[in-house]
């Protein structure tokens, strides 16, 4: 039992100092479901919740610590190799499945940022009952990497977060 005092103690202790949901399941090994269940009962959480999805990215590892030194609690970005191979790797089915499971977790948050082309924009509001913040990083079809400026997202980030 002393254990799991010490365990939820440490989780929300991470979540207080600003990491994210994902941050903080990976460094108790616990599942991220778990601290945003966690946070839902005792509404551990405040302010809004924000998730980041941009492609493809030519400075992804830049724009994943910026969002997880902001708090953001759900990044997923992706370079265009990486694009192409999630799209390859794994049948239409699973893709269909894990697509469907992204915005279902999506429409969980009231702020997502989507860094990507027009095309993504329209699809993503009219799937999502959030805000969608639109960073465009060219037209489409993109087919290589494109740089999100950090200070831009940075400037939106501290917007949404109330932090200006």
């Amino acid at each position: 039992m002393r254990r799991i005092e010490e365990v939820v103690q440490s989780a929300l202790k991470l979540r207080s100092e600003g990491l994210s949901q994902q941050e903080v399941a990976n460094a108790l090994r616990l599942d991220r479901s778990f601290i945003s269940r966690l946070e839902s009962i005792g509404e551990v959480r405040k302010g809004k919740k924000v998730a980041i999805i941009g492609f493809p990215l030519q400075n992804k590892e830049e724009i994943i610590k910026l969002a997880q030194k902001e708090g953001v609690d759900f990044v997923w970005v992706m370079n265009e190799k990486e694009r192409l191979d999630y799209v390859r790797n794994q049948t239409a089915m699973d893709f269909f499945n894990q697509v469907i499971e992204v915005i279902t977790t999506l429409k969980a948050y009231d702020t997502v940022i989507l860094a990507g082309s027009r095309k993504w924009q329209k699809i993503a509001e009219a799937l999502l009952d959030s805000q969608v913040i639109f960073l465009e990083l060219g037209s489409s079809p993109i087919t290589e990497d494109c740089f999100l400026s950090p200070d831009l997202l940075k400037t939106v980030l501290e917007q949404v977060l109330l932090r200006t």
